[in-house]
């Protein structure tokens, strides 16, 4: 499987970013996605899980009401939408493969990840 993540880049805060994350995979939507971000220096730290019908969603604490996972099936893409951006969500953002079809917001519940893409919000 090879995750190719997309979207990043420098918003201000307050601002939005949507990443897109495809993968080369015909089975795509027998799996759950998430979303995982990383700053250096700190563990991966989880931001949101859909399962593979994309009707049920985990979201990490920190993101709750601002960010919205949703996928694409039939394309085989995953989506993340980003409002209200904070410094603090500056970070790698990394798509990953879950091992099952559910929700899932644990790293080794997921069994394939994408390169990452560098978010950057300015205060």
């Amino acid at each position: 499987v090879q995750l190719q993540a997309s979207g990043g880049g420098l918003v201000q805060t307050g601002g939005s970013l949507r990443l897109s994350c495809a993968a080369s995979v015909r089975t795509f939507s027998w799996y759950g996605m998430g979303w995982f971000r990383q700053v250096p220096g700190k563990e991966r730290e989880f931001v949101v899980g859909i399962s593979r019908t994309g009707s049920s969603t985990v979201y990490g604490d920190s993101v709750k009401g601002r960010f919205t996972i949703s996928r694409d099936n039939a394309k085989n893409t995953v989506f993340l939408q980003m409002n209200s951006l904070k410094p603090e969500d500056t970070a790698v953002y990394y798509c990953a493969v879950s091992k099952s079809g559910f929700a899932a917001h644990l790293m080794d519940d997921f069994s394939s990840w994408g390169q990452g893409t560098q978010v950057t919000v300015s205060s």
